[in-house]
């Protein structure tokens, strides 16, 4: 290039600047910015690559590159085997450069791929930003073998504002991205926030986010009893339930986001044989592991995979964590939710076993008895009388029985004078010797006492029916935090590996029981061992929302 041509090229760039500040869509500025180069340069042919840390590369805009170039689809653009390149790779590419020749073309000419129409050497400049490095903007002229420190520092300079704008763009691509995907997760968790059953939940959420996101796969595990139990799972478009569980120390990256309460990435690694594998989880290219926290404690994770690597790259770890903690909040609001309606459920239960016992009781009492006074006024003398008294004396017992069973159900009988004293009468009544121990003064809950009422209850009896002995121990332990209720014995025992997902129907709803409220089942035995039944539930979140229900009433 001449001197005399320089102001023409400083017009030239002030031109591509604005070009570059036009459009925030890649193809189509790269496309034009390489075009007004080579009519600034006099060059005739140039192509950009835009390149990654995987093999291969992406030619994402080209200018009249001779046949051999563009033979196969462009076959001989997409290799690695180049100078420029090579030098990018290793970071060598301070300045512009004029690369003595030019390895795609040497190819081409030695498999006789296509005319190269006199092309043999091109100069080669890094697109970069600041730090940010991303490809090589590469141009070339018939017969040039040389370029001058002039034309480098014109390319080193229309680079530099390449670098600059696919920057720009990037940024406006990832911000429009981060948009998207936040609008979406808004849409996911309204949709959670709809489903009306807790445990229904699971099976529908894990459906919605693979659905929203068009994630192939999306695993629920819920940490139970020192194991990630997986509850839920979405996989080629359907959904599963199961509680299959894994030890924590075996669970892979699923065990390790759990464990330290961070966001675990795997972008290249595979599962086949573990033992996530083990359990159902697809072999996978790529997986994220969330934690799901509440009160920064984690309860579970969240696995999302994909059979391609690096799939989850592009997604930012705190839209990641947002999607767990959301999916987390909804949980806990809608325990909270069952919470309050079983609470409120109680207190009426138990309002209509005061008024049946408090009015109809009574009455009903007052008239048997009443019958009796007359039965024995009109003793011997009105048989037609007696007999009528007798009838109403005799129905008016049945009637009493009745409501009492009514009220039992409503109430259970014995627990106004005490857990502990309810479940030892309980024990005798299905002849068991219990042994009962109190630790801690702090008062129970009416939700929390009638939990452990109803779990201590099933509990006695699958001592009675399956462990052999006539002897059980009962352990209540309060504190200012928790309140737990251990039931053990010595009996047969049994094996809890056979058990794992056959739990009968006690033990689910002494589980279901615990979980409403916030709180831990884990059943513990084994062959000739002890079997021990700990059921252990939060006070505070109990008494704040019990509080909440007085200050409504």
């Amino acid at each position: 290039m001449s001197r005399e041509i320089r102001t023409y090229e400083l017009k030239a760039l002030k031109e591509i600047a604005e070009m570059l500040n036009s459009t925030n869509e890649m193809d189509p500025m790269l496309d034009a910015v390489l075009n007004k180069l080579l009519q600034v340069t006099g060059l005739s042919i140039g192509w950009i690559f835009l390149l990654d840390e995987l093999p291969g590369n992406q030619c994402l805009a080209s200018q009249n590159l001779p046949p051999a170039l563009t033979s196969g689809a462009y076959a001989v653009m997409c290799g690695e085997e180049c100078a420029c390149i090579a030098s990018y790779r290793q970071n060598e590419l301070d300045a512009a450069v004029s690369i003595v020749e030019c390895r795609r073309i040497k190819y081409a000419e030695m498999h006789n791929v296509g005319d190269t129409e006199g092309i043999s050497h091109h100069a080669t400049v890094e697109l970069n930003a600041g730090k940010d490095r991303f490809g090589l903007l590469n141009v070339a002229s018939v017969g040039k073998l040389h370029y001058s420190e002039d034309e480098l520092a014109l390319l080193q300079a229309v680079a530099l504002q390449i670098g600059t704008a696919i920057k720009r763009i990037r940024l406006y691509e990832a911000q429009e991205q981060s948009a998207i995907l936040y609008a979406k997760l808004g849409d996911v968790i309204q949709q959670i926030n709809s489903i009306p059953d807790i445990h229904k939940l699971p099976l529908k959420a894990v459906s919605i986010i693979g659905d929203a996101f068009d994630w192939e796969h999306v695993s629920l595990f819920i940490h139970r009893n020192n194991e990630l139990s997986l509850s839920a799972q979405y996989k080629d478009k359907l959904v599963t339930n199961t509680w299959e569980s894994i030890p924590l120390d075996e669970a892979g990256l699923v065990g390790i986001a759990f464990r330290e309460n961070r966001l675990v990435i795997d972008s290249c690694k595979h599962n086949a044989g573990s033992s996530l594998s083990a359990i159902g989880i697809p072999t996978y290219g790529s997986a994220i592991a969330i934690p799901l926290r509440t009160r920064s404690h984690p309860i579970g994770v969240l696995l999302i995979s994909s059979p391609n690597s690096k799939h989850f790259d592009e997604y930012y770890e705190d839209f990641m964590y947002s999607l767990g903690d959301h999916f987390t909040l909804s949980i806990e609001n809608l325990r909270v939710y069952e919470q309050r309606s079983e609470l409120a459920l109680l207190e009426e239960r138990n309002r209509m076993a005061r008024d049946l016992h408090d009015s109809v009781i009574q009455k009903v009492f007052s008239l048997s008895f009443l019958a009796k006074g007359a039965e024995a006024l009109l003793a011997g003398r009105e048989p037609v009388a007696e007999q009528s008294l007798q009838e109403i004396s005799r129905v008016s017992q049945e009637v009493l029985k009745e409501m009492r069973s009514l009220i039992w159900q409503l109430r259970p009988a014995g627990l106004e004078n005490g857990l502990l004293p309810a479940l030892k009468q309980y024990g005798q009544d299905i002849n068991l010797f219990v042994y009962e121990q109190a630790e801690g003064i702090k008062e129970l809950p009416r939700a929390i006492e009638e939990a452990f009422w109803r779990i201590g209850q099933e509990a006695l009896n699958n001592v009675k029916k399956h462990a052999g002995t006539n002897t059980a121990h009962i352990r209540l332990v309060k504190s200012d935090t928790d309140a737990s209720l251990i039931i053990s014995d010595q009996g047969r025992g049994f094996s809890i590996e056979k058990k794992k997902g056959k739990f009968t129907l006690g033990m689910t709803s002494m589980r279901e029981r615990a979980e409403s409220l916030g709180g831990e089942l884990t059943i513990t035995s084994g062959k000739g061992k002890p079997s021990i039944v700990k059921v252990t539930i939060p006070m505070t979140q109990v008494e704040e929302i019990c509080n909440e229900e007085k200050e409504q009433l």
